[in-house]
Protein backbone atom coordinates (compact mmCIF):
# COMPACT_ATOMS: atom_id res chain seq x y z
CA UNK A 1 0.00 0.00 0.00
CA UNK A 2 1.18 3.53 -0.79
CA UNK A 3 2.01 5.56 2.31
CA UNK A 4 1.41 9.23 2.93
CA UNK A 5 4.27 11.44 4.09
CA UNK A 6 2.93 11.25 7.66
CA UNK A 7 1.66 7.88 8.93
CA UNK A 8 -2.06 8.51 9.45
CA UNK A 9 -3.87 6.63 12.20
CA UNK A 10 -7.44 5.95 13.20
CA UNK A 11 -8.46 4.30 16.46
CA UNK A 12 -11.58 2.28 17.26
CA UNK A 13 -12.66 1.77 20.85
CA UNK A 14 -12.29 4.96 22.90
CA UNK A 15 -11.84 3.51 26.37
CA UNK A 16 -9.04 4.24 28.84
CA UNK A 17 -6.22 2.72 26.81
CA UNK A 18 -7.23 4.77 23.75
CA UNK A 19 -6.73 7.98 25.73
CA UNK A 20 -3.30 6.68 26.74
CA UNK A 21 -2.46 6.11 23.07
CA UNK A 22 -3.41 9.72 22.37
CA UNK A 23 -1.05 10.90 25.11
CA UNK A 24 1.81 8.76 23.80
CA UNK A 25 1.37 10.09 20.26
CA UNK A 26 1.68 13.75 21.22
CA UNK A 27 4.74 15.36 19.66
CA UNK A 28 5.86 12.28 17.72
CA UNK A 29 7.30 12.97 14.29
CA UNK A 30 6.04 11.16 11.20
CA UNK A 31 2.75 9.95 12.70
CA UNK A 32 -0.63 11.55 13.35
CA UNK A 33 -3.93 10.40 14.88
CA UNK A 34 -6.59 11.50 12.41
CA UNK A 35 -9.80 9.78 13.59
CA UNK A 36 -11.39 8.46 16.78
CA UNK A 37 -14.24 5.96 16.60
CA UNK A 38 -16.55 4.54 19.25
CA UNK A 39 -20.11 3.26 19.13
CA UNK A 40 -20.92 5.74 21.90
CA UNK A 41 -20.82 9.19 20.35
CA UNK A 42 -19.86 10.98 23.56
CA UNK A 43 -16.80 8.77 24.01
CA UNK A 44 -15.71 9.29 20.40
CA UNK A 45 -16.09 13.06 20.70
CA UNK A 46 -14.26 13.17 24.03
CA UNK A 47 -11.32 11.23 22.59
CA UNK A 48 -11.29 13.31 19.41
CA UNK A 49 -11.20 16.51 21.44
CA UNK A 50 -8.21 15.26 23.40
CA UNK A 51 -6.38 13.91 20.34
CA UNK A 52 -7.23 16.70 17.89
CA UNK A 53 -8.87 14.16 15.58
CA UNK A 54 -12.29 13.70 13.97
CA UNK A 55 -14.99 11.67 15.74
CA UNK A 56 -16.90 8.74 14.24
CA UNK A 57 -19.40 6.18 15.52
CA UNK A 58 -18.97 3.81 12.56
CA UNK A 59 -15.48 2.62 11.64
CA UNK A 60 -16.49 1.74 8.08
CA UNK A 61 -17.44 5.36 7.52
CA UNK A 62 -14.15 6.34 9.12
CA UNK A 63 -12.26 4.11 6.69
CA UNK A 64 -14.21 5.49 3.71
CA UNK A 65 -13.75 9.15 4.62
CA UNK A 66 -10.21 9.14 6.01
CA UNK A 67 -7.01 8.37 4.10
CA UNK A 68 -5.59 6.11 6.83
CA UNK A 69 -2.44 3.99 6.83
CA UNK A 70 -3.16 2.18 10.09
CA UNK A 71 -6.03 1.46 12.47
CA UNK A 72 -5.51 0.92 16.19
CA UNK A 73 -7.99 -1.63 17.55
CA UNK A 74 -8.68 -1.07 21.26
CA UNK A 75 -12.12 -2.64 21.55
CA UNK A 76 -13.07 -5.43 24.01
CA UNK A 77 -10.83 -8.43 23.39
CA UNK A 78 -13.62 -10.78 22.38
CA UNK A 79 -14.50 -8.47 19.47
CA UNK A 80 -10.95 -8.16 18.08
CA UNK A 81 -11.29 -10.98 15.57
CA UNK A 82 -14.54 -9.66 14.06
CA UNK A 83 -13.33 -6.06 14.03
CA UNK A 84 -9.94 -6.73 12.42
CA UNK A 85 -11.44 -9.12 9.88
CA UNK A 86 -14.09 -6.57 8.89
CA UNK A 87 -11.55 -3.74 8.72
CA UNK A 88 -9.17 -5.67 6.47
CA UNK A 89 -11.97 -6.85 4.21
CA UNK A 90 -13.23 -3.27 3.93
CA UNK A 91 -9.87 -1.57 3.31
CA UNK A 92 -6.21 -2.68 3.27
CA UNK A 93 -4.68 -0.85 6.22
CA UNK A 94 -2.09 -1.90 8.78
CA UNK A 95 -3.48 -2.78 12.21
CA UNK A 96 -2.05 -2.16 15.67
CA UNK A 97 -3.86 -4.61 17.92
CA UNK A 98 -4.10 -4.06 21.68
CA UNK A 99 -3.65 -6.90 24.13
CA UNK A 100 -4.72 -9.63 24.13
CA UNK A 101 -4.52 -9.66 20.36
CA UNK A 102 -7.12 -12.44 20.00
CA UNK A 103 -8.69 -15.06 22.27
CA UNK A 104 -8.38 -17.98 19.84
CA UNK A 105 -5.17 -19.01 18.10
CA UNK A 106 -7.12 -20.07 15.02
CA UNK A 107 -8.52 -16.54 14.76
CA UNK A 108 -5.02 -15.12 14.86
CA UNK A 109 -3.92 -17.39 12.03
CA UNK A 110 -6.94 -16.40 9.94
CA UNK A 111 -6.27 -12.70 10.45
CA UNK A 112 -2.60 -13.14 9.54
CA UNK A 113 -3.57 -14.91 6.30
CA UNK A 114 -6.03 -12.13 5.46
CA UNK A 115 -3.46 -9.40 6.18
CA UNK A 116 -0.91 -11.16 3.96
CA UNK A 117 -3.50 -11.38 1.19
CA UNK A 118 -4.26 -7.67 1.50
CA UNK A 119 -0.58 -6.71 1.57
CA UNK A 120 -0.65 -5.21 5.08
CA UNK A 121 0.58 -6.17 8.55
CA UNK A 122 -0.90 -6.69 12.01
CA UNK A 123 1.24 -5.58 14.95
CA UNK A 124 0.45 -6.85 18.46
CA UNK A 125 0.97 -4.51 21.41
CA UNK A 126 3.31 -5.86 24.09
CA UNK A 127 4.71 -2.48 25.02
CA UNK A 128 6.38 -3.55 28.26
CA UNK A 129 9.03 -5.47 26.32
CA UNK A 130 10.43 -2.04 25.42
CA UNK A 131 10.75 -0.83 29.02
CA UNK A 132 14.34 0.15 29.88
CA UNK A 133 14.46 -2.33 32.77
CA UNK A 134 13.22 -5.22 30.62
CA UNK A 135 15.67 -4.36 27.85
CA UNK A 136 18.55 -4.32 30.34
CA UNK A 137 17.69 -7.83 31.54
CA UNK A 138 17.25 -9.04 27.97
CA UNK A 139 20.69 -7.66 27.09
CA UNK A 140 22.21 -9.34 30.13
CA UNK A 141 20.76 -12.69 29.12
CA UNK A 142 21.97 -12.34 25.52
CA UNK A 143 25.49 -11.31 26.65
CA UNK A 144 25.72 -14.00 29.32
CA UNK A 145 25.96 -11.62 32.28
CA UNK A 146 23.35 -13.67 34.15
CA UNK A 147 24.56 -17.00 32.82
CA UNK A 148 22.08 -19.72 31.90
CA UNK A 149 18.50 -19.37 33.09
CA UNK A 150 17.84 -21.71 36.03
CA UNK A 151 14.50 -20.51 37.37
CA UNK A 152 12.01 -17.91 36.09
CA UNK A 153 8.97 -16.70 38.00
CA UNK A 154 5.94 -14.45 37.50
CA UNK A 155 4.15 -13.18 40.59
CA UNK A 156 1.13 -10.88 40.33
CA UNK A 157 -0.84 -10.08 43.49
CA UNK A 158 -3.51 -7.57 42.59
CA UNK A 159 -6.96 -6.54 43.79
CA UNK A 160 -10.00 -6.71 41.51
CA UNK A 161 -13.14 -6.73 43.69
CA UNK A 162 -16.63 -7.65 42.57
CA UNK A 163 -17.45 -4.09 41.54
CA UNK A 164 -14.70 -4.29 38.88
CA UNK A 165 -16.31 -7.30 37.19
CA UNK A 166 -19.75 -5.72 37.50
CA UNK A 167 -18.71 -2.68 35.39
CA UNK A 168 -19.59 -4.48 32.13
CA UNK A 169 -21.25 -7.82 31.30
CA UNK A 170 -18.23 -8.99 29.27
CA UNK A 171 -15.71 -8.67 32.13
CA UNK A 172 -14.33 -11.97 33.35
CA UNK A 173 -16.14 -14.01 30.69
CA UNK A 174 -14.51 -16.73 28.63
CA UNK A 175 -15.95 -15.38 25.39
CA UNK A 176 -14.97 -11.71 25.65
CA UNK A 177 -12.28 -11.25 28.28
CA UNK A 178 -10.77 -14.30 29.93
CA UNK A 179 -9.66 -14.26 33.53
CA UNK A 180 -6.68 -13.00 35.49
CA UNK A 181 -4.13 -14.61 33.16
CA UNK A 182 -5.54 -13.15 29.94
CA UNK A 183 -6.61 -9.69 31.05
CA UNK A 184 -4.19 -8.64 33.79
CA UNK A 185 -1.44 -11.25 33.63
CA UNK A 186 -0.72 -11.35 29.90
CA UNK A 187 2.07 -8.75 29.92
CA UNK A 188 3.97 -10.60 32.65
CA UNK A 189 3.46 -13.97 30.97
CA UNK A 190 4.74 -12.45 27.72
CA UNK A 191 7.80 -10.99 29.49
CA UNK A 192 8.51 -14.45 30.93
CA UNK A 193 8.60 -15.89 27.40
CA UNK A 194 10.58 -12.95 26.06
CA UNK A 195 13.31 -13.25 28.68
CA UNK A 196 13.53 -16.91 29.69
CA UNK A 197 12.77 -18.52 26.35
CA UNK A 198 10.11 -20.75 24.87
CA UNK A 199 8.21 -23.10 27.15
CA UNK A 200 7.96 -26.85 26.67
CA UNK A 201 5.08 -27.76 28.99
CA UNK A 202 2.89 -26.40 31.80
CA UNK A 203 0.70 -27.65 34.62
CA UNK A 204 -1.92 -25.23 35.97
CA UNK A 205 -4.50 -24.96 38.73
CA UNK A 206 -7.04 -22.10 38.53
CA UNK A 207 -9.75 -20.95 40.94
CA UNK A 208 -12.26 -18.17 41.69
CA UNK A 209 -11.38 -16.98 45.17
CA UNK A 210 -12.10 -13.25 45.40
CA UNK A 211 -15.14 -12.53 43.21
CA UNK A 212 -17.91 -14.11 41.20
CA UNK A 213 -16.92 -14.33 37.56
CA UNK A 214 -17.05 -16.93 34.81
CA UNK A 215 -13.28 -17.34 34.36
CA UNK A 216 -10.52 -17.47 37.01
CA UNK A 217 -9.22 -14.74 39.28
CA UNK A 218 -6.39 -16.86 40.71
CA UNK A 219 -3.98 -19.41 39.32
CA UNK A 220 -0.68 -21.16 39.94
CA UNK A 221 1.25 -22.92 37.16
CA UNK A 222 4.43 -24.96 36.99
CA UNK A 223 6.54 -24.33 33.90
CA UNK A 224 9.27 -26.29 32.15
CA UNK A 225 11.28 -24.37 29.55
CA UNK A 226 12.78 -25.88 26.42
CA UNK A 227 16.24 -24.93 27.67
CA UNK A 228 15.72 -27.07 30.79
CA UNK A 229 14.97 -24.22 33.20
CA UNK A 230 12.01 -24.41 35.54
CA UNK A 231 9.49 -21.73 36.39
CA UNK A 232 6.30 -20.73 38.11
CA UNK A 233 3.44 -18.41 37.22
CA UNK A 234 1.44 -17.13 40.19
CA UNK A 235 -1.36 -14.68 39.41
CA UNK A 236 -4.26 -13.51 41.57
CA UNK A 237 -6.77 -10.69 41.52
CA UNK A 238 -7.98 -11.78 44.97
CA UNK A 239 -5.42 -9.80 46.98
CA UNK A 240 -7.11 -7.39 49.37
CA UNK A 241 -7.45 -4.47 49.88
CA UNK A 242 -5.06 -3.23 47.16
CA UNK A 243 -2.52 -4.20 44.49
CA UNK A 244 0.66 -5.39 46.20
CA UNK A 245 3.11 -6.91 43.72
CA UNK A 246 3.76 -7.59 40.06
CA UNK A 247 7.17 -9.05 39.36
CA UNK A 248 9.19 -11.18 36.98
CA UNK A 249 12.36 -12.75 38.34
CA UNK A 250 15.16 -14.54 36.51
CA UNK A 251 17.58 -16.71 38.46
CA UNK A 252 20.64 -17.33 36.31
CA UNK A 253 23.73 -19.43 36.86
CA UNK A 254 25.70 -16.20 37.38
CA UNK A 255 23.19 -13.91 39.06
CA UNK A 256 19.68 -12.66 39.74
CA UNK A 257 17.42 -10.08 38.06
CA UNK A 258 14.04 -8.99 39.41
CA UNK A 259 11.67 -6.71 37.51
CA UNK A 260 8.97 -4.91 39.47
CA UNK A 261 7.00 -1.70 39.62
CA UNK A 262 3.47 -1.38 38.28
CA UNK A 263 4.42 -2.54 34.77
CA UNK A 264 7.93 -4.07 34.96
CA UNK A 265 9.25 -0.52 34.86
CA UNK A 266 11.71 -0.98 37.73
CA UNK A 267 14.85 -3.08 37.91
CA UNK A 268 14.56 -4.01 41.57
CA UNK A 269 17.47 -6.47 41.69
CA UNK A 270 20.36 -6.83 39.26
CA UNK A 271 23.25 -8.64 40.86
CA UNK A 272 25.78 -8.34 38.00
CA UNK A 273 25.80 -4.54 38.35
CA UNK A 274 23.57 -3.20 41.18
CA UNK A 275 24.07 0.41 40.04
CA UNK A 276 21.97 -0.41 36.97
CA UNK A 277 18.96 -0.84 39.23
CA UNK A 278 18.71 2.94 39.36
CA UNK A 279 19.92 3.66 35.84
CA UNK A 280 17.37 1.47 34.11
CA UNK A 281 14.35 2.01 36.37
CA UNK A 282 11.65 4.42 35.18
CA UNK A 283 8.90 6.30 36.96
CA UNK A 284 5.56 5.85 35.20
CA UNK A 285 2.23 7.60 35.84
CA UNK A 286 0.00 4.55 35.39
CA UNK A 287 0.01 0.80 34.72
CA UNK A 288 0.15 1.31 30.94
CA UNK A 289 3.67 2.70 31.40
CA UNK A 290 5.38 4.87 28.80
CA UNK A 291 6.48 2.36 26.18
CA UNK A 292 3.49 2.72 23.85
CA UNK A 293 5.43 5.75 22.64
CA UNK A 294 8.40 3.52 21.86
CA UNK A 295 6.06 1.13 20.03
CA UNK A 296 4.92 3.98 17.77
CA UNK A 297 8.47 5.22 17.20
CA UNK A 298 9.45 1.74 16.03
CA UNK A 299 6.32 1.31 13.91
CA UNK A 300 7.15 4.40 11.86
CA UNK A 301 10.58 2.91 11.08
CA UNK A 302 9.09 -0.55 10.47
CA UNK A 303 6.46 0.58 7.99
CA UNK A 304 8.58 3.22 6.25
CA UNK A 305 12.06 1.70 6.32
CA UNK A 306 11.47 -2.01 6.80
CA UNK A 307 13.16 -2.12 10.20
CA UNK A 308 12.19 -4.86 12.70
CA UNK A 309 8.74 -4.56 14.23
CA UNK A 310 8.33 -3.94 17.97
CA UNK A 311 6.86 -7.46 18.15
CA UNK A 312 6.31 -9.71 15.17
CA UNK A 313 2.83 -11.19 14.75
CA UNK A 314 3.88 -14.83 15.10
CA UNK A 315 5.86 -14.05 18.25
CA UNK A 316 2.86 -12.30 19.78
CA UNK A 317 0.59 -15.18 18.85
CA UNK A 318 2.90 -17.59 20.69
CA UNK A 319 1.98 -15.83 23.93
CA UNK A 320 -1.68 -16.59 23.13
CA UNK A 321 -0.70 -20.22 22.53
CA UNK A 322 0.89 -20.26 25.98
CA UNK A 323 -2.28 -18.85 27.55
CA UNK A 324 -4.29 -21.63 25.93
CA UNK A 325 -1.90 -24.26 27.23
CA UNK A 326 -2.32 -22.86 30.75
CA UNK A 327 -6.11 -22.95 30.48
CA UNK A 328 -6.21 -26.38 28.87
CA UNK A 329 -3.95 -27.78 31.59
CA UNK A 330 -6.36 -26.53 34.24
CA UNK A 331 -9.33 -27.95 32.33
CA UNK A 332 -7.77 -31.39 31.89
CA UNK A 333 -5.84 -31.45 35.21
CA UNK A 334 -2.63 -32.56 33.47
CA UNK A 335 0.65 -31.39 32.00
CA UNK A 336 0.14 -29.83 28.56
CA UNK A 337 2.94 -29.56 26.01
CA UNK A 338 3.14 -26.41 23.91
CA UNK A 339 4.07 -28.38 20.80
CA UNK A 340 0.70 -30.14 20.93
CA UNK A 341 -0.87 -26.73 20.20
CA UNK A 342 -4.09 -27.64 21.98
CA UNK A 343 -6.50 -24.82 22.73
CA UNK A 344 -8.70 -24.23 25.73
CA UNK A 345 -12.16 -25.72 25.56
CA UNK A 346 -13.71 -22.44 26.73
CA UNK A 347 -11.41 -19.45 26.23
CA UNK A 348 -12.71 -17.44 23.29
CA UNK A 349 -15.90 -19.43 22.88
CA UNK A 350 -18.40 -17.35 20.91
CA UNK A 351 -21.25 -15.66 22.77
CA UNK A 352 -23.41 -13.73 20.32
CA UNK A 353 -25.37 -12.02 23.08
CA UNK A 354 -22.24 -10.45 24.58
CA UNK A 355 -20.62 -9.79 21.21
CA UNK A 356 -23.58 -8.20 19.42
CA UNK A 357 -23.42 -4.74 21.08
CA UNK A 358 -19.89 -4.19 19.70
CA UNK A 359 -20.63 -5.05 16.06
CA UNK A 360 -21.86 -2.66 13.37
Amino acid sequence: MALSKVLKLGIIGCGRVAFHHADMLKGLQGIQLMASCDLIEEKAKSHAQKAGSRAYTNYRQMLDREDLDMVVVATPTGAHYEHVKDILEHKPVHVLLEKPMVLRVEHGLQLKALADKRGVRIFPVYQNRLNSAVQRVKSALVKGELGEVVLATVRVRWCRPQRYYDLAPWRGTFSMDGGAHVNQGIHYIDILRYLAGEIEEVHSLFARLGAKLEAEDTGVSLVKFKNGALGQIEITMAARPDDFEASVSIVGSKGLAVLGGICTNKLETFSPLPADQVTYSEEVPMAYGVSHRRVYEMLVKTIRDGQPAPVEFDDGLNTIRLLHALYRSNEDKRWVGLESQVESKRLGERNDQLLAPYLI
